[in-house]
């Protein structure tokens, strides 16, 4: 269970913050230098250096996103050419990508972050610079809302890459893509010209996704666990009836996936700050998705060493042989399972938002002490010939994708773009609270 009670206060927290993105500055400046756009996004590092990896481009948002939060804390201009020049030159493709569903990743890291940046000053105001942003952003929301199923209760889900039958946990976090499309006042343009509102998807696919992939301890089948989700949840599409749980990168679909379960904490704890703003009755909406956020995050407290950083599945085989692991920090260089820093670095602000938004030290301690842990060592990357910034992440255990050292039995000592873009984007958050900085919202 994580330590809430010894969590840091923000002043106390601020160095750590302060010197991740001095080491941040020159990781991205590396991966600048090295990459080549032939090679695809890179994915995930393999001997400290960055690898693509061909399932699914997700990940480049995150290579460019980051180098603009970089810009953004440090406000040093060479951040920001690099991430508004590679956004323009390269990411015209994930806008219109109509096989994936994490636009929100992609294309609110870059187009997003940049809009956001000249809606608060922080970038010279250009009114076609503007619009090319809202253009950008506008329509990657309508595309990803456009891959939708219905439900047989009436409702429907954003489809993941898998097809139809297949509504994903993490596209929770990646609402935002429709989300900011529907305040830039685009609708989605359906057959017959039927005008289709971005938002009430954003909502169906929320209470969809909170009704499927949480469970809450109220008998839902006999693995019923309060706050523990699954990573993919399965329909029939000729009728919309819901089928079973599924897991395409977790132990088990009755295990929980806990990069799984930190898409879920953070993507509702953000859309309940975005719906607490929005003009009309979201009440029922809303109560859903508070709900699931302190579910999830109730589970990630309960179900996570002192320390914060959580093994990457709470059903994973070798987690017997280390014993009661939820009372002693975190090992990441045991010999039976691995932990996920990428699942903390999420997880973490959905903690804080949740925490934030409800007045609730527990939930915002929480966040405290997971940040504390993953802005330090051995988590922390400071080898200056290693381009990740978070270590001992993991993409895809099942398929055996992640590096294993020589003389380790499992993946440590490795990074990812998302882990690393998340990193970056707590910080943002909790440094912009240290320096009496505007709130950080995605829109």
């Amino acid at each position: 269970m994580i330590d809430t009670q010894t969590a840091p206060s923000l002043a106390a927290l601020a160095p750590k913050v302060r010197r991740m993105f001095e080491l941040s500055a020159a990781k991205i400046r590396s991966i600048e230098a090295s990459w080549s756009p032939e090679k695809g996004s890179p994915v995930f590092t393999v001997g400290g250096q960055y690898t693509s990896r061909g399932w699914t481009e997700w990940t480049q948002g995150f290579q460019f996103g980051g180098a603009i939060l970089q810009f953004d804390a440090s406000g040093e201009a060479e951040f920001l050419e690099m991430g508004r020049t590679r956004t323009v030159e390269i990411m015209a493709p994930h806008v219109s990508h109509i096989g994936v569903h994490d636009h929100g990743f992609n294309n609110v890291s870059t187009y997003g972050n940049l809009l956001r940046l000249m809606k608060e000053g922080r970038i010279a105001e250009d009114v076609w610079e503007r619009r090319f942003y809202e253009m950008a952003l506008k329509v990657s929301g309508a595309v990803q809302a456009a891959r939708w199923s219905r439900t047989s209760d009436g409702g429907g889900y954003i489809y993941s890459f898998n097809g139809p039958h297949s509504l994903f946990v993490d596209t929770i976090r990646t609402l935002r893509a429709p989300a900011v499309s529907h305040l830039l006042g685009h609708v989605l343009m359906g057959e017959n010209d039927k005008k289709i509102s971005l938002i009430e998807r954003v909502a169906q696919h929320a209470r969809a996704t909170a009704k499927y992939a949480v469970w809450y301890g109220e008998g839902r089948d006999f693995y019923d666990v309060r706050g523990r989700t699954a990573h993919e949840s399965v329909f029939n599409t000729n009728d919309g009836n819901y089928r079973c749980p599924n897991s395409q990168q977790g132990y088990s679909p009755f295990s929980t996936w806990t990069r799984g379960l930190a898409w879920a904490m953070c993507g509702f704890s953000e859309q309940l700050e975005l719906f607490d703003t929005l003009p009309g009755d979201h009440a029922e909406t809303i109560a859903i998705m508070e709900k699931a956020a302190r579910a999830t995050c109730d589970f990630y407290i309960d179900h996570t060493p002192p320390d914060g950083i959580p093994y990457w599945d709470t059903g994973a085989p070798g987690l017997a042989q280390l014993g009661d692991w939820r009372t002693y920090n975190a090992d990441p260089f045991n010999d039976h399972e691995p932990v996920d820093s990428s699942a903390a670095a999420i997880g973490a602000q959905g903690l804080l938002r949740l925490g934030h938004r409800l007045k609730d030290d527990r939930y915002f301690n929480a966040g405290l002490r997971v940040c504390d842990s993953l802005f330090a060592e051995p988590y922390l990357s400071t080898d200056p010939a290693h381009q990740g910034l978070i270590l001992h992440s993991v993409y895809h255990r099942p398929n055996g994708w992640d590096a294993i050292p020589a003389g380790c039995k499992v993946p440590t000592g490795e990074s990812c773009m998302w882990g690393d873009y998340h990193a970056r984007e707590v910080g943002l958050y909790l440094l912009r609270m240290i320096e009496g900085k505007p709130y950080l919202k995605f829109w």
